[in-house]
């Protein structure tokens, strides 16, 4: 039998803070820069794993939250774990469901300890701790850990930032202590501090001085707006260590992605491809499409003609459009297709662009693009 490698993360080049490398698990080599498709509840909506794969996607999210709650983390490991149940063979990384936990307000109940909670599902009272955070993670088995942490609501005003990156420092503590070393698996501390660089350069040391297998940027893209957010990278990232992978969490659009990638991060996740795709919104080389427009009734043309996913390669923006007006399923299944297929293909973009040393050139042209606007209609160019 093949030894399982190590977790590590290989730095391959540099284009300005752009970086290209490696990550290596046990489940196959991750390149990055790398958007993660979210599969909340073991399944990215609309898609079959093998369909996620093709597009090019090589690891995927899934949510503690939602997958303790249902089906629960000890059926999950009855059945193999998150990646033999739904039939994804790539890397899996779990989120730690503090965000959601978060997102719950009154619903929760926030001490040292953890955080008790009613669950959105059937009001069911739940206690969430680091260190139960990190079992059911394992119960997952979860390729990738996240640290469980309190993500700081934004607007925070900065002692209550301050109190809250703390609480999530000593959390990040006892779920180190709870995380159980396996080849090939690995455990990403959480940096916090909301929009003030000080805070993020305390949380970075305090998570330095634990020691993670990589590092994530959290409590950003909740409401800060992009130059916050970027501003908040900019002074951030160039603290965090380089020999370990940086990611950036539940970001973002297709130009947060560069811009990201442009501040030295390495790994994304957001449900925006597939939540937008079921809305009817497509993201293009030219920005994003509403397919749900009359001016799309009559169209022969591919939603976007660069593109080789199946609804670009096999279907009209006019079919597209009949099967949203229609209600019809295949149409979110095609558009949640395409856009996950968008972000690979930007993402592979970025990647090609950093080893010829031309990110900058790529930056710049996709936002040219991108202001362009769609095609002009039918019967107007």
């Amino acid at each position: 039998m093949a030894s399982v490698p190590e977790f590590g993360f290989h730095l391959q080049t540099t284009d300005g803070k752009a970086r290209r490398g490696q990550l290596t698990t046990a489940y196959g080599v991750v390149e990055t820069p790398v958007f993660m498709p979210v599969g909340t509840a073991a399944t990215v909506k609309g898609m079959m794993p093998e369909s996620v794969a093709v597009t090019g996607a090589q690891i995927i999210l899934a949510n503690t939250y939602h997958l303790m709650l249902r089906p629960g983390a000890e059926r999950v490991a009855r059945l193999g774990g998150v990646r033999k149940m739904m039939g994804w063979n790539g890397p899996l990384l779990t989120d730690s469901g503090g965000f959601q936990v978060m997102s719950l307000g009154p619903l929760r109940q926030l001490t040292e300890d953890g955080v008790t909670f009613k669950s959105h599902l059937d009001g069911s009272k739940h206690h969430l701790t680091p260190e139960r955070s990190t079992e059911i993670q394992h119960l997952l088995d979860a390729t990738i850990t996240m640290a469980f942490d309190e993500c700081t609501p934004f607007p925070a005003t900065k002692p209550v930032a301050a109190e809250s990156m703390a609480l999530s420092m000593r959390w990040a503590k006892r779920s180190r202590a709870a995380f159980q070393p396996r080849p090939g698996y690995g455990q990403f501390g959480i940096v916090q501090g909301s929009v003030f660089a000080d805070l993020r350069a305390e949380s970075v040391a305090s998570l330095a001085e634990i020691g993670f297998e990589g590092y994530a940027v959290g409590g950003l893209a909740v409401g800060e707006g992009q130059q916050a957010m970027f501003e908040t990278l900019e002074a951030t990232t160039p603290l965090m260590q380089a020999d370990k992978p940086r990611y950036l969490m539940g970001v973002g659009k297709p130009a947060d992605l560069v811009g990201g990638v442009a501040r030295g991060i390495d790994m994304f996740d957001c449900v925006l491809p597939t939540r937008s795709g079921r809305t009817g919104q497509g993201f293009t080389r030219r920005g994003p499409v509403n397919l749900k427009n009359a001016r799309h009734a009559e169209d022969p043309r591919p939603l976007d003609a660069d593109c080789h996913c199946p609804a670009c390669r096999n279907y009209s923006r006019a079919y597209l459009h009949h099967l949203f007006k229609a209600e019809e399923v295949l149409s979110l299944m095609l558009l949640s297709w395409h856009n996950i297929q968008y972000y690979q293909d930007l993402m592979a973009g970025m990647r090609a662009a950093i080893t010829a040393g031309s990110f900058a050139a790529f930056e710049a042209d996709f936002h040219a693009a991108q202001a362009r606007g769609d095609i002009e209609p039918i019967g107007t160019g």
